[in-house]
């Protein structure tokens, strides 16, 4: 039987559903996190064959005799997974230590974590990337834009999310930016780019070649949603485009991509860009080396009525999978935010949309900086459907 430590089983909520499948095709599931025993979800705990209760995973000491215990108990452990951007350096960590083969090892954080290191991988997928500068100081940061322009956009080159990213307009941003930065932090500063994200989001086998493809579209900038506390939406396509499946497999070579669920970012040009490409066309954003997250995976079963958990736990038994794929639609995610006057109250979305509905919920404070308060995961046939959701769902007075 093989031994697969699964870390924080337990965040984000719908991630049991990893360990469940993995634990229905044979392999022993071992879970280290923060939350009591007994506080767990009771399928999270019917999914584990053993769990290990650390103060913090923050701590390195912790969570290293953790994996000591599991490695004495049930001997060598032959998979470390998180699927959290959150962990993915310490998961590399201690598949170093423990000599743990089946996934990326402390030498190969630079090159899937630090933004600038990206770059070259995308460069080798024939991919263009936006010009950029790490920040070093005020006057050569001035220099940069002169080439390039404002607005530009500074972020940590080893960040998640949109966390203390900053849209620069002027020298007076730029200032307020050198006045609010963290010091002991490195900022890439990039030329912006008029552009939606589009992803790609797949499922790679031990050889490099995926099992399972999606992508979605997230029309506005996560980095607005945060800074400007806007409603956040984004769907999964119905069909892939042909065009962006070749750019994700092109990355995943590029990058060397084994035995992983990935999300990898890309720009969709708004408009002509020199250098950079023409409006429709396809250029590198950055790659994630995990799941997209919040609830994107239960919303890629919806749209493709399938199950990706199933498929990701095949992979890792079984390096194939046979689940099917059914049909396919789009599936909406809206996320409103608190404090808006909205047209329709939420007993009116559920009355016109109700028989669209997957999920509603309350969105986790940890998550509603970039997602929203109030979630509405809904599929939809046809784009036109789609698009008159989002239109009524947001609408303002």
């Amino acid at each position: 039987m093989k031994n697969f430590i699964f870390i924080s089983p337990n965040f984000p909520t719908n991630y049991w559903m990893f360990c469940r499948e993995l634990k229905n095709n044979g392999l022993n599931v071992l879970g280290i996190g923060e939350q009591p025993y007994d506080e767990l979800n009771p399928d999270l705990k019917d999914s584990l064959n053993e769990y290990y209760k650390v103060n913090s995973l923050e701590n390195n000491d912790e969570v290293f005799r953790a994996v000591a215990f599991f490695t004495f108990k049930y001997g060598k452990i032959d998979w470390l997974e998180s699927n959290n951007e959150y962990w993915l350096e310490r998961d590399a960590w201690l598949r170093t230590e423990f000599n743990i083969t089946s996934g990326f090892h402390t030498e190969d954080i630079p090159r899937i974590k630090f933004k600038s290191k990206m770059k070259e991988f995308y460069h080798k997928a024939g991919l263009a990337t936006a010009r950029y500068h790490l920040v070093d100081n005020y006057e050569n940061c001035l220099e940069f834009i002169k080439e390039v322009g404002y607005p530009v956009v500074t972020k940590p080159d080893n960040g998640v999310g949109a966390s203390h990213t900053f849209k620069l307009k002027s020298d007076e941003d730029l200032q307020r930016f050198f006045a609010e930065k963290w010091d002991d932090t490195l900022y890439i500063m990039e030329e912006f780019v008029n552009a939606e994200v589009n992803s790609y989001d797949a499922i790679i086998d031990s050889n490099g070649e995926p099992i399972f493809e999606t992508g979605n579209v997230t029309p506005f900038s996560i980095m607005d949603i945060v800074n400007e506390a806007g409603n956040s939406i984004y769907y999964i396509v119905k069909d892939l485009p042909e065009d962006m499946r070749k750019a994700g497999r092109d990355t995943v070579k590029a990058f060397g991509v084994k035995n992983r669920f990935v999300h990898f970012e890309f720009f969709r040009l708004l408009e002509d860009h020199e250098g950079l490409g023409k409006k429709g066309e396809v250029m590198a954003l950055e790659v994630n080396m995990r799941p997209c997250g919040g609830f994107t995976p239960d919303m890629i079963n919806f749209a493709h009525s399938t199950d990706v958990y199933k498929i990701w736990a095949d992979m890792i038994a079984y390096d194939q999978s046979t689940m099917e794929v059914g049909e396919h639609q789009f599936c909406a995610f809206a996320g409103l935010r608190d404090g808006k006057n909205f047209v329709m109250s939420h007993d009116d979305i559920m009355n016109k949309y109700g028989h669209c509905m997957k999920m509603v919920e309350r969105i986790p404070d940890v998550l509603s900086g970039a997602m929203g308060n109030q979630m509405y995961v809904a599929t939809f046939a046809t784009r036109e459907e789609m698009d008159q959701f989002y239109a009524d769902v947001t609408a303002c007075y």
